[in-house]
């Protein structure tokens, strides 16, 4: 295993105990992860931050998207309203999940919970140009919002 495919966490005191990150499968691309916080209860429409108690230091290249669950989603309702959050390879702050209950009824997440999943991604960095002129293609201008009208 290579520097690049390691990531590394600390911990906060409010999390001394918590898994790290971890896959539920083999295959599974994502890593979830878990509130730090006793417990965080949600109004029908209200947005809050979970703290995960963890700090993270990813190799350059590689990002870390913030992602919702799908069974808090199909279940209560809770989403990340920005969605997928972005976290950069300089950030050593506390990993925070930003949380929204969409659903009719207030919900109540509990510390060790799985909050969001951890998706890690390769990214490029290409230099940005202003030109006067782009190359033309086939489809063009058409199409906004759909590949065809078929």
């Amino acid at each position: 295993m290579t520097e690049r495919s390691k990531v590394r966490f600390k911990r906060l005191p409010s999390n001394p105990d918590l898994p790290l990150p971890v896959r539920a499968t083999p295959q599974a691309a994502g890593y979830d992860i878990r509130s730090a916080e006793g417990e965080v209860v949600l109004d029908p429409g209200e947005i809050r931050v979970v703290h995960t108690g963890l700090i993270m230091e990813l190799p350059n290249g590689i990002e870390c998207q913030v992602r919702p669950r799908s069974g808090l989603a199909l279940n209560y309702g809770i989403t990340l309203p920005n969605s997928p959050g972005t976290i950069d390879p300089d950030y050593r702050g506390e990993l925070r999940i930003i949380v929204q209950n969409l659903g009719p009824k207030q919900v109540t997440l509990l510390r060790g919970e799985r909050v969001a999943q951890l998706v890690f991604s390769l990214f490029e960095t290409p230099e940005v140009l202003e030109v006067e002129e782009l190359s033309e293609t086939h489809r063009g201008e058409s199409g906004f919002g759909s590949t065809g009208t078929g």
